[in-house]
């Protein structure tokens, strides 16, 4: 088709504003990730659990949306049962063993993706890993529609010349599933991409975000793509449900080659700078941002009270001027009338001919004929959008035009994403050959897939632990004073502190190491086949751990009761612990242990004085050099202040910054003395079954402080780290959060 010349915007439209155009080239990363047995592409083993169980819900929704389940339920019959299909309901709607059965199956697997990509440091694991799940679906989308075909024709034979009117019932049903097939596929493929969108929204962006920030979220973006199970996003029916649908056939004005040239020709129209050399990828980019079509024609009804507006108009012309030109204008109406025409015609009318129907007189001709042809269809709607096309008002078209520059765009975004991710696959090498897969495995270049209950017994070796110490304050105090109303001391403590927190320790994969009359030491081992967590999972425990003693306290002081107060220290080590035996009984050593019993301590000195202080944080230390001090200990001498706080190692915030994303973030807050440095980092932690906790770190220098007087003598460069437990802070946090938004 010859170029038609188009107009520019001279010099009478100086005054108008040039567009802002954004830029967007969609890109996939594999990077650091080693090449498989072949050097070309990455080998990848999915789980043998997963992709069985997998297999058979994709061939149920196969049946299922194909109108065969009934059918291949009569396989191989036990006993003759002449009116079974005759008496089977069929309820409309989703497979009744599809996407709810399949759906933590898939969950779990792309969580166990997630936390391998931690422990290896290298989120294109994770990217790896979906894009060899989205090549398995594809694959086995037309794998299953052929192995059903294969049985339902194999069933279809143990019938013939035994029982006809069955028999042609049957044939009936089977060749509408053949001519069904891309329907099938689509409405298959399309529950299967509800699912993964659903996990993504309830489970897997948290998660992610948790683990490893908003860093690489633009590369998961092209899995948020509804042509992600379809090989070239060409599908008049996603078209029309999700963007625009555009003409597939090469005599057809608006395929989409031509609206992209088109497109293009109106952007050069613009006198928009834009390197010659690089001319094609610079419009490719700017056709890749829907939010452009609003800066560029104000979504086909701008506000021309504004010198934005008065530009949007004039483009807005322009671009229509072109489609009409290019006598693509009515195709473009028709495309959205169209669409609520699909429900009711595309079962015997070709989506493209009904389409074209509303504009050829030709075509519209066969239409009505293959209406009148299917006794059930009625032309009342047909007619009704015909004349609709017929009649749209020239507002109305500019409205239409300025619509479908936004829905093209959209849709040659997601086919560039599509193209990308399809580059992606062609990388991946699925293997599910034994000995390809031992000799990869060899090798090291093997990327194994597995569900959590897959893996070996080898890799369950402890290589990190975690030290939790929860320390009752006053504990002898507290005693005497419920020994003084006759009252049972170990019940009381059992009932608001040991027996709630022994009920989390199962939740949190915590296990006990020691427990005395006023405290609790648990400890969280960190095994090789499982997600790098234990600091997080323990600064959580610690959060729920203080609550619930709050909680209990708010009880016990209604009823004239004591109430508890707690100090906890987490405390971390780069190895496994050591055992010691006690003859059956296994006794822990450990670094840690020691560490997490000074972290959890309060000074009573240090208490006195901070009970005149007003703060928000439940931890400090203060360093002293005083004479007394120096004969003690050689070195500067710590105060500790932890009353209903949780206090983390030093090497325990380095490893929470390595298990989750923390993000800093300023609250105005008060601070000792007025000139208190501390930081704020807030993170998600992940604790199961889709759940998430927020904590919320502070990190502080060690004030040196006059212990006579306790005032400030000078900030050090030490810092100390503190999980905040106030529930104001968190509450603080939220109001800010909702405010940004």
């Amino acid at each position: 088709m010859p170029r038609i010349p188009i107009f520019r915007l001279g010099s009478s439209s100086e005054d108008l504003l040039p567009p802002r155009l954004a830029s967007y080239t969609p890109a996939l990363s594999l990077a650091g990730l080693q090449l498989g047995v072949d050097n070309l592409r990455h080998d990848v083993h999915l789980s043998t659990k997963f992709v069985e169980q997998t297999r058979s819900h994709v061939a149920r929704l196969i049946m299922h949306y194909g109108n065969v389940d009934t059918l291949l339920a009569a396989e191989a019959p036990e006993a003759p049962q002449p009116n079974h299909f005759l008496r089977a309901n069929r309820t409309p709607g989703k497979a009744k063993t599809g996407p709810s059965d399949l759906k933590p199956l898939l969950a779990e697997m792309h969580l166990s993706a997630l936390n391998r990509a931690k422990a290896d440091g290298n989120n294109s694991v994770d990217l790896l890993a979906r894009a060899a799940i989205l090549k398995f679906l594809r694959t086995e989308l037309n794998l299953q529609f052929a192995q059903i075909l294969e049985r339902c024709r194999v069933m279809l034979k143990s019938y013939e010349g035994v029982r006809q009117q069955k028999a042609l019932e049957y044939r009936e049903r089977l060749a509408a599933f053949q001519v069904a097939k891309k329907i099938i596929l689509r409405q298959t493929a399309q529950e299967l991409f509800r699912t993964l969108r659903e996990i993504e929204k309830e489970t897997l962006l948290r998660t992610r975000r948790s683990l490893f920030g908003n860093e690489p979220e633009s590369e998961y973006l092209l899995f948020l793509n509804p042509f992600i199970l379809s090989e070239d996003g060409r599908d008049p029916y996603l078209c029309a449900e999700h963007y625009v649908m555009l003409g597939n056939f090469d005599r057809d004005p608006d395929t989409f080659a031509n609206v992209r040239r088109i497109a293009c020709d109106f952007l050069l129209s613009l006198d928009l700078e834009a390197d010659e050399g690089e001319q094609n990828a610079i419009l490719d980019g700017w056709l890749s941002v829907p939010e452009n079509a609003q800066e560029l024609v104000g979504a086909g009804s701008p506000d021309d009270s504004t010198p934005a507006g008065r530009s949007q108009k004039a483009r807005l012309t322009i671009w229509l001027d072109l489609l009409e030109r290019e006598n693509v204008m009515e195709y473009v109406v028709a495309s959205y009338e169209v669409v609520p025409l699909l429900a009711e015609y595309s079962q015997r009318i070709n989506p493209q001919q009904l389409k074209n129907g509303l504009i050829s007189r030709s075509e519209r001709e066969r239409v009505e004929k293959l209406i009148k042809e299917h006794g059930k269809l009625s032309s009342t709607s047909f007619a009704a959008a015909v004349a609709r096309v017929a009649n749209v008002r020239p507002a109305e078209r500019a409205k239409i035009a300025g619509r479908f520059l936004r829905d093209f765009i959209l849709y040659h975004r997601d086919l560039r994403r599509l193209e990308v991710l399809n580059g992606a696959m062609d990388s991946i090498n699925l293997i599910g050959n034994a000995k390809l897969r031992e000799l990869s495995a060899l090798n090291g270049t093997l990327y194994e897939l597995l569900l959590p209950e897959e893996k070996k017994p080898s890799e369950e070796k402890v290589i990190r632990h975690v030290i939790l110490k929860a320390d009752v304050r006053d504990s002898s105090r507290l005693t005497r004073s419920l020994l003084e109303r006759d009252m049972n001391p170990a019940s009381y403590f059992s009932l608001n502190f040991y027996d709630p927190v022994n009920k989390l320790l199962r939740k949190y994969g915590a296990t006990k190491v020691f427990l005395e009359g006023d405290a609790i030491i648990l400890a969280f081992l960190e095994r090789e086949a499982e997600p790098p967590l234990a600091v997080s999972k323990a600064c959580v425990l610690a959060r729920e751990m203080i609550e619930i003693v709050r909680g209990y306290n708010q009880l016990s002081e209604r009823a004239g009761l004591p109430s508890l107060e707690l100090g906890v220290g987490i405390s971390y080590q780069d190895s496994p612990p050591m055992y010691l035996m006690d003859g059956e009984q296994r006794i822990m050593i450990s670094d840690a242990l020691n560490e997490s019993d000074r972290l959890s301590s309060c000074n009573k000195r240090v208490r006195k004085a901070m009970e005149r202080m007003e703060t928000p944080f439940n931890v400090y230390a203060f360093q002293t050099v005083s004479d007394a001090d120096a004969l003690d200990s050689p070195d500067d001498f710590i105060l500790k202040y932890n009353l209903s706080g949780i206090r983390l190692s030093a090497a325990a915030f380095q490893k929470l910054q390595t298990e989750i994303s923390l993000a800093p973030f300023e609250l105005p807050l008060p601070a000792l003395w007025g000139s208190e440095e501390f930081r704020l980092y807030s993170g998600l932690v992940p604790v199961g079954n889709g759940i998430f906790r927020k904590i919320v770190v502070r990190g502080s220098r060690i004030p040196q402080v006059d212990t006579h007087d306790f005032t400030l003598q000078h900030w050090t460069e030490k810092w100390y780290y503190e999980v905040c437990s106030n529930a104001a802070i968190y509450t603080a946090l939220e109001g800010k959060s909702a405010a940004g938004k």
